[in-house]
């Protein structure tokens, strides 16, 4: 198979095994998954080509258009988890009327910058654990076996200290660090030194704060202020833990690692920007709404088409960020979005709607599909739960009707019908059903849902 590993131990998938991947957790919309796992892999193309003409390739942006439940969202989130890649949901109706109850549009770049950084630590933090945590221990051992101080004559004759390991004292050290490693001492209280919090959280009101505009004002004071530490008391598990956070950071580079961070994010990034349908409509003079909705689509055209947004980790270019939209476009459609953004989105692809078909796959074939997980959370508490393919095919035919009948929410339909056919199994464990198999049959579900399907009023309420 044609598959590469990076530096950074991330796979480089073709675009036919990103779409296997993504078939393990989504039923059906094959012409998105294929244009996701096209745009995906023309990144990593992008990434071989020559400098000169590696900045003039921009991505191929994505409008997802089809009913909510059907997969848009799950989709972007695991083509991210996939190539290991920042990424950031948005919804676009945050951004409307700023100043009042929106959000400036270039905080979502912010909000992805911090992803990025915290990303990018969990996986240096991991890389240097092994060695944080020897030295963790080392530092919990001077604590609990102190070194002794000697007192020895230099030649000028004046008397100085110097640390001293006897023997016994190294034995004695080698003693308690079984101990540690045996887990004898988690208990033990320890005196440890930390660092007292400087000054209290300072919320700065006004149309934009500065956290907005790429500041943050308890790093500058930080910077600026002397460090104070306290003595404070705690068991050696919770000593082991603060000290292996601290001797990581330690160990960590950070300047090179929020570097690292920023190039992971200015040529992997992926922003989903959800809801885009509500910030369409008909473009007109007259004040009101619609205007509302033009002024945030033009705040977010500098955004896709490219640019630089000032965070507190320095300067983050756009251009080569993914953008995915999706909406519903019941109301409006994408011909309604300003001409300028419609073309920053070159790629369109519809999501159908899921069939009954469609519901029995998605009950059990992804690898966390809703049954995998009602029998996982009971095996917890020692109870079988099965089904039975008639009863599977039964809640899939209910989750189709509601569907039709009430209105369409897509995969999320399952969520309610799962919760109330298996309430009272829920409510009572552990109390009776503790070492039993509970069998679901078709019987049980016509039983539990069929008189809330057949009343209308109640199933728009309970379903």
């Amino acid at each position: 198979m044609n598959k590469s590993v990076r530096k950074d131990g991330r796979r480089e998938l073709t675009p036919r095994q990103i779409v296997q991947e993504l078939d393990r957790y989504i039923i059906g919309q094959n012409a998105a998954k294929k244009a996701v796992a096209i745009a995906m892999r023309n990144r990593w193309r992008r990434m071989q080509t020559p400098d000169l003409i590696r900045e003039e390739i921009m991505p191929n942006n994505i409008i997802m258009i089809g009913p909510t439940g059907v997969g848009k969202t799950e989709i972007a989130r695991r083509l991210a988890k996939l190539t290991n890649a920042p990424f950031l949901k948005v919804e676009a109706s945050k951004f409307t009327e700023v100043g009042y109850v929106g959000r400036d549009v270039e905080s979502m770049v912010r909000d992805l910058t911090e992803y990025a950084v915290s990303m990018l630590k969990g996986e240096k933090s991991a890389e240097v654990q092994d060695k944080a945590q020897h030295l963790a221990e080392e530092r919990i051992l001077d604590i609990l076996v102190p070194p002794v101080k000697r007192r020895h004559t230099v030649e000028a004759g004046m008397p100085s200290e110097e640390l001293m390991e006897s023997d016994d004292n190294r034995a004695t050290r080698e003693k308690f660090r079984e101990k540690l490693r045996a887990g004898d001492l988690e208990d033990r209280m320890v005196e440890l030194d930390v660092t007292a919090a400087q000054m209290p959280a300072m919320q700065i009101f006004g149309p934009i704060s500065m956290e907005e505009m790429g500041v943050n004002i308890q790093e500058m004071f930080g910077n600026i202020m002397p460090k104070k530490t306290k003595k404070r008391k705690v068991t050696v598990n919770e000593a082991r833990q603060f000290l292996t956070q601290e001797e990581s950071q330690k160990l960590i580079d950070t300047d090179a690692m929020i570097k690292e961070a920023l190039e992971r994010l200015e040529n992997s990034g992926i922003i989903f920007i959800d809801e885009i349908d509500k910030i369409a409509g008909a473009r007109s003079q007259s004040a009101g709404p619609d205007v509302s909705r033009e002024g945030v689509q033009r705040d977010l055209l500098p955004i896709v088409e490219g640019t630089s947004v000032m965070t507190k980790y320095g300067i983050v270019k756009t251009d080569h960020v993914l953008f995915i939209a999706s909406g519903a476009f019941h109301v409006s459609k994408p011909s309604d979005l300003i001409p300028e953004l419609q073309g920053r989105f070159p790629i369109r692809v519809e999501l159908g709607s899921l069939s009954e078909e469609d519901f029995v796959k998605i009950l059990t074939k992804p690898q966390n599909a809703l049954i995998k997980q009602y029998t996982a959370l009971l095996e917890t508490e020692g109870v079988n739960l099965e089904f039975d393919a008639e009863a599977i095919r039964e809640i899939a035919k209910v989750a189709t009707q509601v569907n039709e009948e009430v209105e369409n929410i897509g995969a999320r339909r399952l969520h309610t019908i799962m919760t109330t056919l298996l309430e009272e199994i829920l409510f009572e464990t552990p109390d009776q059903f503790v070492g039993k198999t509970i069998m679901i049959t078709k019987k049980m579900v016509e039983d539990k849902l069929n008189s809330i399907v057949r009343n209308k009023d109640l199933s728009r309420y309970v379903l």
